[in-house]
């Protein structure tokens, strides 16, 4: 029943995060378009009222006029919408999530003794500790080299440094899935925190200036201005780390701190110029392609590195004969068995009977064969030549005796 209750916890939570990093990313980057995409005003009642930028878009059949003012309106209106919600329930949804899956069930999910051997109590606090960690050294990176001369690329270098340090250090200690997943935990507490910490402080600061009458400090908007710019930054990166998690072949190699951060520059690289077109469209210049297509070649070099290797004359030969329930059979009871039988069903499948492994056939080939996401962490260590094994029986129709 325990395990029941979390799987439903486990849905409903994973539901919960989805819709809310929806709303969440989907205004980022609404804002960072109209950000690089506002045109300076030349009506003299909109120069009059300190406004600085603004844009004219259509959408679901009206017109919209959004307009920025450099600092603040003259005077604030009586209704403010703070967009800052989206953010803190993506957080606690997703810590919830982490909590659930990989917290409750340390051993399994954290631990993987054939990279790191510690005690699941010491991977829980690691975790944790990474979480935090990372804020704070991104925070100070940022607060130390953003107002030095080419601050925005030193902090931009010193953070990316950073990043590849710290996945390979994830990479060293935990199971290759749960390293993959807190590397883009990291990044979004980063993210949330930037929005709890400077931006919406920093934006009620601004606002009790102005209701005290009292000249507005703009290093609030600055900084404000510096963690959003970052936060797109990070968000597809934050991405590719969280799906990729969800595919054994990307963190299963021995170099899988490298595909991970790779497929992190990729997603930064693609997310630039996308940043770079909405200025370049507003100020009638070409579109910057090279940077999306610079991301591009290096998924294509990922592809190129992580393609299976061509299978030999010996290979070719096996994969010619026939399988036998009995051969798959005896695999499966070695490497899945024990968390797959009567009295231990983990998400419901058991395969130690014939009927139920022909019942579970297809679940079996995908998470064992194309997604190589079970045994999980590869605990049981089944070889390359089973899961071939496997896929040639699933391929033949899941032969029974």
């Amino acid at each position: 029943m325990e395990t029941y209750l979390l799987d439903w916890a486990n849905l409903l939570l994973r539901w919960v995060h989805v819709i809310t990093a929806i709303a969440w990313i989907g205004s980022s980057f609404y804002f960072v378009f109209l950000d690089n995409s506002l045109t300076k005003p030349t009506a003299p009642d909109l120069v009059g009222k300190g406004v600085d930028g603004e844009l004219w878009a259509v959408h679901g059949g009206g017109f919209y006029n959004p307009q920025k003012y450099l600092v603040a309106p003259k005077s604030l209106p009586q209704n403010l919408h703070w967009f800052f919600w989206e953010s803190y329930s993506t957080w606690l949804s997703g810590f919830g999530l982490f909590t659930v899956l990989y917290l409750f069930n340390a051993g399994t999910f954290l631990v993987d003794k054939s990279v790191h051997d510690w005690s699941p109590g010491v991977a829980i606090a690691a975790s944790l500790g990474f979480l935090a960690a990372f804020w704070f050294v991104y925070d100070l990176i940022c607060r130390s080299l953003g107002q030095k001369k080419n601050g925005d690329l030193l902090v931009g270098l010193g953070v990316t440094v950073f990043i590849v340090a710290a996945t390979w250090l994830a990479c060293q200690l935990f199971a290759g899935r749960a390293a993959f997943l807190l590397m883009g935990a990291m990044i979004a507490t980063a993210m949330s925190a930037n929005v709890f910490v400077w931006i919406i402080p920093g934006q009620r600061t601004v606002i009790a200036q102005m209701k005290a009458g009292q000249p507005v400090d703009p290093i609030h908007g600055q900084r404000a201005k510096q963690r959003s710019v970052h936060n797109t930054y990070f968000t597809l990166p934050v991405l590719i780390a969280m799906l990729s998690n969800h595919y054994g072949w990307l963190y299963q190699g021995p170099n899988n701190w490298l595909v991970l951060v790779l497929l992190m520059l990729a997603g930064a690289l693609i997310r630039h110029s996308f940043v770079a077109r909405h200025k370049a469209l507003v100020l009638g210049q070409p579109v910057p392609w090279k940077q999306a297509g610079a991301g591009v070649v290096v998924l294509l070099g990922l592809v190129v590195w992580l393609a299976p290797a061509p299978q030999s004359a010996a290979q070719k030969a096996a994969q010619a004969q026939p399988v036998s329930h009995a051969q798959v059979a005896q695999v499966v009871q070695q490497r899945c068995v024990m968390c797959h039988n009567e009295q231990l069903q983990n998400k419901g499948v058991a395969l130690h009977t014939p009927a139920l492994l022909k019942q579970h056939a297809q679940a079996v080939y995908q998470q064992a064969v194309v997604l190589k996401l079970m045994p999980q962490n590869n605990a049981t260590q089944i070889t390359d030549d089973e899961r071939a094994l496997i896929k040639r029986w699933f391929e033949a129709g899941a032969p029974t005796p």
